[in-house]
Parts: C-alpha cells; sequence; structure tokens
C-alpha cells in the first residue's frame, strides 16, 4: 500500500508506564555502532586516494562551519586498531561503517587500487577476530569528484559505474561480508546535494535533483544484483532515513502540505524500492519540474528487486504547514525537509517546542515508533535494522578522565524504548546501530557536534569512552534496560 503521512498519527505511543519499567529485547537481537568513511578516516590523500565531492566542498570558502575539513576526522585511517580495540572492549554484536569510493577507485572508474581495498580487508579480518559482525554501506555520499565533473548522481553513467566498483569491493570483501547496504540516505544525497545545495556537491538544480534520485535507486539495484552474484548468501539491503511527517494543524491545506512533503521524502523512495513505482501524487506534484523522462524500461523492476533487509535512520519527527501564517516565528525551522526543496510547494516545518539536542532537533522517540510501524505494515516481514540513531550533545572531558553526558543517555534510552514497542506491536525491527561510535566530522556543521559514544580529542586524537558508551555497552550485553532510576 502506499501509506499516507498521517498513519503513523493513529499508533498508540509509549505509555508513562510503560516508560517505567525494564524491557528485554528478544534474543539475537543485533547491538552495533555506526560510523562513516569521510567522517572518521582522515588522511583523504593517503595511499592513493583521490578526491570526493566533500574534499572538494569543505575546500569551498563558507561551505563548512569553522572552516573544517576531513582532516583529520578522527584518524581512524591509521588508529583503526584501537577503534576494533574499542567496540570489541563495549560488547558490541556489529559495526557498521562505510567503504571510500575514492581509496578504492580515485578516479571513480578503472582498476580498484589495491591500497584502498587492503585497509578495508584488514579492518573486516580484525573486526571478525573480535567477534563483531562487519556491516558494510558502499556509498555514504562520496562520490569521486571526477564522477561529480562528468555530471555526478544526475547522470545515468554514475549509476554504471557505481555498479562496477560494488563488483571490485565484493570480490576483496564478500567471502566474509554476510550484511551489506549499498546506500546511505539517498535523500540527502540527492536532494541536500543537488536541491538545497548545503551538502556536496553544492548545487541547486531541482530537476537534477530528481534525476539523482532515480539514479541512486538504479545504483542500489545493479549493485544489490552484482553483491548477490558474489560468494555465499550476502543479505543486502539500503538505509533509508524515513520520518514522520504529519500536518501541523487537521486543516485541509496543512494535511495536503504533509501528503506532498511525505511524498518527496519518504515515498520517493520506499515506494520504487517496495513497490516498483513511483507514487502518482508525486509525479503529478512535480509535473512543472521534470517529466521523469530519466525513467527507462526495467529501472524501477531493478531498484524493487525483494530487500533482505531495509536499514532505518532516524532522528527527529516533523510537522508541516502549508504556509508560516499565523504561527510564531520562532517556531518555524529553516530549510531542508520540505517538498519546497525541489519546487514543489512552499510548505513549511514548524516546530513543537520540544527540548532539543546540540543540532537543534526536537526530542521525540514516538516518531520512531510510527515510522517503524508505518514500514512493518507496508512492507510486512521486510527485517528492518535502526542503522542510525543518536544525538549531539558539547560533551566534555572533565578533570578525573570522565565524559558525563546523561542527556544523550536519556535520548538513547527513550528510543531505545520506542524500538521495543514497535517490537511488541509486530514490527520485526531486528536490531539498532547507534549513531555514533566516535566524535566525528559532523558534514555541514564540522566538528562543532559531538555525536559519539566515544569522545575524541582532535588535537590529540585520544579516545575517552563517555559515560552513554559504558551504559549501551550493559544493554547490548544484557539485552535488557533497566527501569527508572537503572540508568
Amino acid at each position: 500500500m502506499t501509506s499516507s503521512p498521517t498513519h503513523s498519527a493513529t499508533q498508540s505511543r509509549t505509555s508513562t508506564d510503560e516508560a517505567l519499567d525494564p524491557v528485554e529485547f528478544p534474543p539475537g537481537f543485533l547491538w552495533g555502532a555506526a560510523t562513516s568513511a569521510f567522517q572518521i578516516e582522515g588522511a583523504t590523500a593517503a595511499d592513493g586516494r583521490g578526491p570526493s565531492i566533500w574534499d572538494a566542498f569543505t575546500a569551498e570558502p563558507g561551505r563548512i562551519l569553522g572552516g573544517d575539513t576531513g582532516e583529520p576526522a578522527a584518524d581512524h585511517y591509521r588508529r583503526w586498531r584501537e577503534d576494533v580495540a574499542l567496540i570489541r572492549e563495549l560488547g558490541l554484536g556489529a559495526y557498521r561503517f562505510s567503504i571510500a569510493w575514492p581509496r578504492v577507485q580515485p578516479a571513480g572508474s578503472g582498476p580498484a587500487d589495491p591500497a584502498g581495498l587492503d585497509f578495508y580487508d584488514r579492518l573486516v579480518d580484525a573486526l571478525l577476530e573480535a567477534g563483531v559482525e562487519p556491516w558494510p554501506t558502499l556509498y555514504h555520499w562520496d562520490l569521486p569528484q571526477p564522477l561529480e565533473e562528468a555530471g555526478g548522481w544526475p547522470e545515468r553513467d554514475t549509476a554504471l559505474r557505481f555498479a562496477e566498483y560494488a563488483g571490485l569491493v565484493r570480490d576483496a570483501l564478500g567471502d566474509r561480508v554476510a550484511a551489506w547496504t549499498t546506500i546511505n540516505e539517498p535523500w540527502c544525497a540527492a536532494f541536500l546535494g543537488y536541491a538545497a545545495g548545503v551538502h556536496a556537491p553544492g548545487r541547486t538544480e531541482p530537476a537534477a535533483a530528481l534525476a539523482a534520485a532515480h539514479h541512486l535507486l538504479l545504483g542500489h539495484g545493479l549493485a544489490a544484483g552484482v553483491l548477490r552474484d558474489g560468494p555465499g548468501a550476502p543479505r543486502v539491503g539500503i538505509v533509508h532515513n524515513q520520518t514522520e511527517l504529519l500536518p501541523y494543524r487537521p486543516e485541509v491545506a496543512d494535511l495536503a502540505a504533509a501528503r506532498r512533503a511525505d511524498a518527496v521524502r519518504n515515498r520517493v523512495f520506499t515506494d520504487p524500492l517496495l513497490h516498483g513505482r513511483y507514487p502518482a501524487d508525486l509525479i503529478e506534484d512535480l509535473a512543472p519540474v521534470t517529466d521523469f523522462g530519466f525513467v527507462r524500461d526495467g529501472d524501477l523492476a531493478l531498484a524493487a528487486a525483494p530487500l533482505d533487509l531495509l536499514g532505518v535512520n532516524f532522528y527527529q519527527p516533523h510537522r508541516v504547514a502549508a504556509s508560516p501564517e499565523g504561527i510564531d516565528p520562532g517556531l518555524l525551522e529553516s530549510g531542508g525537509d520540505t517538498a519546497a526543496l525541489v519546487g514543489c510547494e512552499t510548505e513549511v516545518m514548524v516546530r513543537r517546542g520540544l527540548e532539543t539536542t546540540g543540532m537543534g532537533w526536537e526530542i521525540d522517540p514516538s516518531g520512531l515508533y510510527g515510522v517503524l510501524t508505518r514500514l512493518a505494515a507496508e512492507a510486512p516481514g521486510l527485517p528492518l535494522y535502526v542503522v542510525e540513531n543518536g544525538a549531539a550533545y558539547p560533551d566534555e572531558v572533565s578533570g578525573d578522565g570522565r565524559v558525563r553526558d546523561p542527556d544523550r543517555i536519556r535520548y538513547l534510552e527513550a528510543h531505545l524504548r520506542a524500538v521495543h514497542q514497535a517490537v511488541r506491536a509486530g514490527a520485526p525491527v531486528r536490531g539498532y546501530f547507534v549513531w555514533s561510535l566516535l566524535d566525528n566530522f559532523e558534514w555541514a556543521w564540522g566538528y562543532s557536534q559531538r555525536f559519539g559514544l566515544v569522545h575524541v580529542d582532535y588535537a590529540t586524537q585520544r579516545r575517552t569512552v563517555k559515560d552513554s558508551g559504558r551504559w549501551y555497552a550493559a544493554v547490548a550485553r544484557t539485552g535488557t534496560l533497566p527501569g527508572a532510576g537503572g540508568g
């Protein structure tokens, strides 16, 4: 079915009583943490790595807060052994990381660079030796710059190059990897990169953004087939940052605005992936922008090849209004999450005055419950994994060497309770990965935001496990959230 944005409004929310009780997750529930290559690796010119669109984007003055770049990040490229030891110390069952396409193919095509593949080969071996399941993602936004200079994701050829790259990685790692995800958050890659211009490559071309979205889906379908042609019987999926988009007011205009925003944010990806089609209302809404002429016969069948898993990233839900009229200006969100990104309509996102994280994102774990139950209803039986969820706070190492981050613990506990309730409601959620293992480069925010379970001193690269890391390790070890006062 094609779910409306009001679907989860009728779902029950976590009750006050349940929020006080200890909860136990099902046996076999997978506990992990996640990172991405550009955000932690550093070493952006080491061992033959080519430039990515994020290297080019961060070099442009004014693009990144504080003028930060991908150097040094968390220097994971050189300190990976230390980081694997931390994952083992925390007792995590899985580690989600991304592979830097420019390390494998510096020019975005041609043979693999052995040094780049060797890095990930060593990393996978070390994870397995530590008893940790490797969960590689092929693409977390670091497109090789030469491919962007040839047109980037709006060009069909980029999807073909992505499939070739997938084959190189499969040949190197496929004998030891049981779970793959192809692309992380295609919505961000397409619309923040090619429409809003706030992510690399920094373009503001709505029609190109929609073509990019389609070619990311095509690239996923092609790469999934390549991965399945390799050794073993790998589970293959994609990672979608599904969010909850509900009308701000129960008025016809706001209902229509929420529907339009949901089509551009959620259903533009989930309908092709799960149903092999684009939503009819999306096509109608976007007729002034594109005729969808980039869709060729067979594309949607490739995109809709059955998934073995769906990765879900979630940080905050949204409320949508048709216009800012009559709304306190202080409650209006700025840019990004609206259908207006591609010239569909002029909607606005409205805050509700809730507590926020360091990113200014409102905290409402009921939105995660809504996302998971909606996806479970739309794709019955498809295993769901929350592969990113977390919060940024201004963490500091105190004089006694501890990093006290009780706000993050409260955030994680509340969202894990929402996951647990979704499981109880029948959603096939099989695992949860915290974003992030390490403090890292947070895209346009540079190094100003800290999401990690592990604090990174960027001057010394010293790692310090935060209180939240110790707390999460205990949850992962026992599979249980303590009751009130037990965190």
